[in-house]
């Protein structure tokens, strides 16, 4: 019974070896078949049937193709027309597999069989002054063509270069080839072809000229092999592996606020974080208070708080005009008539003195009274006239504070209004008494406004440290240190910023601009730049901030982190689904 059970599984084996050779040639199991080696990083040698066949088949060459050294053994099956099977594929499986069974003719092939190294590209990055350079190249083989997909960025602004001519040129031991291109291939990017003529080390220049302007590119250390082995596999290893790497292009990063910068050494000092109140200059305040008794007209329906005026503009009107006591119009017209009569006695009399018809003491009388009369009515003529006192700007800036209204009555001496320029203010900010051993050391500090996100240095706004507390503040205990800075329309009188103050040190530190770090459930990193249009996260640790820089461990200078944009990047790895050549000219 177990001999006839044996028998009838390998008469069954080989009908069905016999049925799936058929099958995969399109021929009658009766025609003979070979089964051909072929190479799984080309499409030559596989015989799908039909069309339709081939469109079900599903082939695994990716694996094959990545460089593995080991050999894999491919099942080949096609659609049986004549059988019942639904779909057959082709699979990689390993030798292993399915032990001591045989599902249809198993070839052994060798996954480097056929490679052609010359498909991989080299990376190349270059900054000058003005352009970031990223291309990507074939590797130079003497004889071959290769292509440079060249992409400029201008700097600082990171935006694709829209127009220009430039020339390329591959220089090798004193021999050059160049090529022109008098617009982009397309937006950022020129594509180029040069055919290398000699091998050995040598550079690629690039020489833009743009708006009749000049400019230069260099890409040193350019290897130019004399066979495309050696090219194969020197692309291969310098081939950047995209394991847990983020792809970012450079036509993403050019639709954004993007850009990328080294970590540099500084020194960083100490640095005490407070809120300051912005106040004005006290030299930049007048009080406008009445001169006289009587009656408020103000100028102009516009005169509100918060409304601009400059020097001389007129605010208020006093008038007297109708009250029985201390009336203005009256005392002007009495003084008026005073210095005209004095004025008219005294010439009189000098008149007459020269004919010695007035004594001398007469003529110095006439003087006297004349004077008095003058003074009087000269002070009242520039503050006032019939129509009562006219109030006038001192100083140019705005109305700060209004104390009177329309046809209120007023006193000698009252205040009317608060004319205040806010060109400069004085920030007024309070520190822990543990920071007064370190105030004397307050050299600079960073300001950022509570209306926005802009953070200015000291320097900036032309400012200065004024002076510090030699005392606590009786009332929080808290030690006041003064700043004064010109204000740039970002400071309100009256309001709040946050404030950097930074102490001088001999310290060194390596910082990174602030925007260039990310915080993901306590856990802070940086996107670190592999090429510039691939990056990964890199796990750092901030120590302290100014408002402007952080100083952080674990990144080293030479590794470029992503200042604007890294939000960008970081979500373009949560999305999955960017291709690293999209929107490339290949």
């Amino acid at each position: 019974m177990r001999n006839k059970q044996i028998k009838f599984n390998l008469v069954l084996m080989a009908f069905m070896a016999v049925v799936l050779v058929s099958c995969g040639t399109g021929n009658t199991p009766n025609e003979s078949n070979k089964t051909k080696k072929t190479d799984p990083c080309t499409e030559e040698g596989h015989n799908h049937g039909s069309a339709e066949a081939s469109k079900k088949s599903k082939h695994i060459h990716d694996a094959d193709c990545a460089g593995d050294h080991h050999k894999t053994k491919v099942k080949e099956a096609a659609p049986c027309q004549d059988h019942d099977h639904a779909q057959h594929t082709h699979e990689a499986v390993s030798s292993d597999d399915h032990e001591g069974h045989n599902h249809g003719a198993e070839v052994e092939i060798d996954a480097h069989a056929g490679h052609d190294h010359g498909t991989a590209k080299m990376n190349y990055t270059a900054y000058s002054s003005n352009f970031e350079l990223f291309a990507e190249a074939d590797p130079f083989v003497i004889g071959h063509t290769a292509n440079i997909l060249a992409h400029f960025s201008t700097l600082p602004n990171y935006k694709a270069l829209e127009s220009g001519s430039i020339t390329v040129s591959l220089i090798v031991d004193g021999t050059s080839l160049s090529q022109t291109l008098a617009k982009p291939t397309r937006k950022g990017i020129y594509s180029f072809d040069l055919k290398a003529k000699k091998s050995g080390k040598g550079k690629l220049v690039f020489n833009l000229v743009i708006a009749q302007k000049e400019y230069q590119v260099e890409v040193p250390n350019i290897t130019v092999y004399t066979n495309d082995g050696d090219a194969g596999h020197a692309a291969a290893e310098a081939e950047v592996s995209q394991t847990n790497a983020i792809v970012f292009t450079k036509e993403q990063s050019w639709k954004i606020d993007f850009a990328t910068e080294l970590p540099i050494i500084q020194p960083f000092g100490q640095v005490i974080k407070t809120t300051a109140v912005v106040q004005p200059v006290q030299s930049n305040e007048v009080v406008l208070t009445a001169k006289s008794n009587g009656m408020i007209s103000i100028a102009s329906n516009a005169i509100l708080e918060g409304i601009e005026v400059k020097k001389g503009d007129p605010i208020f009107q006093i008038s007297g005009k109708g009250l029985a006591e201390n009336n203005s119009a009256v005392r002007y017209a009495e003084a008026k008539n005073n210095f005209e009569m004095a004025k008219s006695e005294y010439e009189r009399a000098i008149v007459l003195s020269k004919d010695k018809i007035v004594s001398e003491k007469a003529l110095l009388e006439a003087k006297n009274r004349y004077e008095n009369a003058k003074v009087v009515f000269e002070n009242l003529e520039s503050n006032f006239s019939l129509a009562g006192q006219s109030v006038v700007a001192p100083i140019s800036g705005f109305i700060k504070h209004l104390h009177v209204t329309n046809g209120q009555y007023v006193e000698a001496g009252e205040p009317l209004a608060m004319v205040s320029s806010d060109k400069n203010v004085v920030l007024k900010a309070e520190v822990q008494q543990k920071y007064a051993s370190v105030l004397d050391a307050v050299s600079s500090a960073n300001i950022r406004s509570m209306n926005g996100n802009n953070v200015f240095t000291l320097e900036e706004l032309d400012g200065k440290i004024l002076s510090y507390g030699r005392a606590a503040n009786e009332d929080n205990h808290l030690i006041p240190i003064y700043l004064q800075i010109e204000n740039r329309g970002d400071f309100m009188v009256g309001g709040f910023v946050d404030i950097y103050l930074r102490t001088i040190t001999n310290q060194n530190a390596i910082t990174i601009p602030n925007t260039a770090l990310l915080e993901e459930q306590g856990v802070y990193f940086v996107i670190v730049q592999i090429t510039p249009e691939l990056f990964e996260k890199l796990e750092v640790k901030p120590l302290a901030t100014d408002g402007l820089r952080t100083e952080v461990s674990g990144i080293t200078v030479s590794e470029r982190v992503v200042s604007k944009g890294a939000i960008m990047v970081k979500l373009s790895k949560a999305s999955g689904e960017l291709d690293a050549h999209s929107g490339h000219v290949h």
